[in-house]
């Protein structure tokens, strides 16, 4: 007997545009009907959501350049996601009870093409691993900061998605000291006890530059960047002869009220990027293809021979999903923020 396929699924949509930091209020969760999928398409059940920076971009509607489509009201939010297969076409790649990712998130059950899902691969041992940030801090410190033995290096933004992975990445890849910023005393002390790092500097204040400094009296030799501001200008004046700096992130200005999720200015000393001959690069997944299987292997072994951990939070319940956005804003949790279903 075929099973009895949902006809109603729950999503979370815009309500309105924010005018500053988008909150629980401009989101709601609404019931929709589910259409029956056509030839070609799968039945998806969502597992795991991923909570991300650039949905402020998306939502915000400066999203020049951006590979990704503009949030206006009314919209269903989206985003990575892991779920199990419900139905899929007789003769396809997929069976029921296959798990895949794809990035038709933020609701309980998607209807999507075949083509756009792909697989769970063996190599990582949880399903929830696939929803890492790690491949950005990965790519970044292979491809374009170029981690030497012994480097010194810094991570801004050390608690986030991204982060909180760099730190042990970097130590693996043969770093001899790896310093890392972040916003409170807690989480510091999980980040220097859990995750590779030597020192974690908190943000902000007049004597940061100074502080910073002290942590890094010879210099720094590699910056992997998610937060741009004081914090890139800080890191521009330790920068030693031939540093490579690795952006992937501007939070600073992303994630400020008085924008619009689109625009992160800084002031740098270019005197000092020329006299010390450092390289900025931003760091573009679409530039590096090759980089996502690699990752996957590499990070599948780190973290079933216990040489590497997945920091992550789940919210439980699609109830929790309005707020989340809110949650990773203020800096709440530490690691990646997943919403369970």
């Amino acid at each position: 007997m075929s099973p009895v396929l949902p006809t109603v699924t729950r999503e979370v949509r815009l309500l309105s545009t924010p005018e500053g930091l988008p909150e629980a209020r401009h989101f709601a969760v609404a019931e929709t009907a589910l259409p029956a999928p056509g030839p070609g398409q799968v039945l998806l059940r969502n597992r795991y959501f991923l909570v991300f920076p650039g949905l402020r971009t998306l939502i915000g509607g400066e999203t020049a350049g951006v590979p990704l489509p503009r949030l206006t009201p009314g919209d269903a939010l989206y985003g990575p996601a892991v779920g199990e297969v419900l139905a899929a076409p007789e003769g396809g790649p997929l069976r029921p009870g296959d798990l895949v990712s794809h990035l038709a998130g933020w609701r309980e059950h998607a209807v999507l093409d075949a083509a756009d899902c792909a697989p769970l691969d063996p190599a990582l041992p949880e399903p929830v691993a696939q929803l890492s940030s790690g491949e950005s801090a990965y790519g970044a410190l292979t491809r374009l900061a170029e981690v030497r033995p012994g480097d010194t290096v810094l991570v801004t933004g050390a608690a986030g998605g991204v982060g909180s992975l760099a730190g042990r990445i970097a130590r693996l890849l043969g770093a001899g000291r790896v310093i890392g910023t972040t916003s409170t005393a807690a989480k510091a002390d999980r980040l220097t006890a859990e995750l590779g790092y030597d020192t974690v500097l908190l943000r902000g204040g007049e004597d940061f530059a100074e502080r910073l400094a002290k942590a890094a009296p010879d210099g720094i030799d590699v910056l992997l960047d998610t937060v741009g501001g004081e914090q890139l200008a800080a890191a521009v004046r330790l920068a030693r002869p031939g540093a490579r700096f690795a952006l992937v992130g501007a939070v600073s200005g992303q994630l400020a009220a008085d924008r619009a999720g689109g625009s992160a200015p800084v002031t740098l000393d270019s005197f000092r990027l020329v006299v010390q001959g450092v390289s900025v690069r931003g760091y573009r997944g679409l530039d590096h293809p090759e980089v996502a299987a690699e990752w996957t292997e590499r990070f599948g072994g780190w973290l079933r021979a216990g040489e590497i951990t997945f920091p992550h939070v789940v919210l439980p319940g699609i109830e929790r999903a309005p707020g989340a956005l809110r949650e990773l804003i203020d800096g709440h949790h530490l690691g990646a923020v997943l919403v369970g279903i």
